[in-house]
């Protein structure tokens, strides 16, 4: 089945903006983003765009993950400057409002890094959306076993010979331990035993996976996309969120677990937030869940009706 049997074909561009400022100071003559749009804006009497909902892809992830398909990172050298999510956001506040000229979004939801994007889209933009739905992700600071882990990635490469300060000719070593990582970090633990239920199963189904991969990942996207999250903490501004917000997490993620309580401790200073920690079952597969979306999107589409705001939406959406 080809992607125009069920949606419209996606639009692709890239939006160029100029002296683009990160908070650390560092300043980029050029920032390019690239980006894909399926449909048209449709707007009210008075201008506003109300059906516009932006997508914010996970660490390492790309757009084009959400539409099955897969794409290289771009390469880019150590040299880069450091930027965080902060930086990232901004870059995609004038994607929407200058590259495609969007003044007002129907709804802002992510998945894994970009649920962590939308947590400070709702406070730093709080007047841009309608809605504001996070996946897979928790309004705190990376921190705990989940700043470990992303050390342990960060250190292996920046410690790797072979990644020569980013500036390797081939991918070096130190990507399959990555890879291999955020493999093992995206899933369950049951997922991973059904898949492979006998030691040598364990190894074939390991290492394909790492093989499959290392052909799609970059040693410095990598690296570059985990250490962003070096300015993340949206807690102290959890009370300037004024968009209703559903935050979806799921039982069996290991890397926002349940058991520490976060998400239900925080979301009560949310004012119009609630939060759903949907159970472990067949369906679910860790922390990977987040782009399954027939495991959540009832809850998605309850949501969008309760938040109906304009004869559009309600037409769209079922809203009263």
């Amino acid at each position: 089945m080809t992607l125009t049997n069920t949606y419209s074909t996606p639009q692709t561009g890239d939006f160029v903006f100029q002296d683009f400022r990160l908070a650390s100071g560092a300043a980029l003559d050029e920032v390019r983003i690239h980006y894909r749009t399926l449909g048209e804006p449709r707007r009210d009497e008075q201008g506003v765009v109300r059906n516009a909902v932006l997508i914010l892809h996970g660490t390492t992830g790309q757009g084009g993950n959400f539409l099955n398909e897969i794409f290289a990172g771009e390469l880019f050298g150590d040299r880069f400057p450091r930027y965080g999510y902060r930086d990232m956001i901004a870059a995609q506040y004038r994607l929407v409002s200058e590259g495609l000229q969007i003044n007002h979004l129907r709804l802002v939801m992510g998945t894994s890094m970009g649920g962590m994007h939308t947590w400070l889209w709702g406070q730093i933009y709080p007047d841009f959306m309608d809605a504001l739905l996070p996946l897979a992700s928790l309004p705190t600071q990376i921190s705990g076993r989940n700043r470990m882990w992303r050390k342990l990635l960060s250190d292996a490469i920046r410690s790797d010979l072979e990644w020569n300060n980013g500036e390797y000719q081939e991918q070096p070593r130190s990507l399959s331990f990555a890879a291999g990582l955020l493999f093992l970090m995206a899933s369950n633990p049951l997922m991973r035993q059904q898949q492979a239920p006998t030691f040598s199963q364990a190894d074939r189904v390991f290492e394909a996976a790492v093989a499959e991969m290392v052909t799609r990942l970059d040693a410095n996207d990598v690296l570059y996309a985990i250490e962003s999250s070096w300015d993340y903490d949206p807690s102290p501004g959890l009370e300037r969120i004024q968009a209703p917000l559903l935050a979806i997490n799921f039982a069996d993620d290991l890397v926002n677990p349940p058991e520490l309580g976060i998400l239900e401790r925080e979301i009560q200073r949310v004012r119009r937030g609630k939060a759903i920690v949907m159970p472990l079952s067949e369906a679910t597969v860790g922390h990977g869940t987040h782009t399954k979306a027939g495991v959540w999107k009832h809850h998605l589409v309850d949501f969008l009706r309760e938040t109906a705001q304009h004869d559009y939406v309600r037409t769209t959406y079922g809203g009263k």
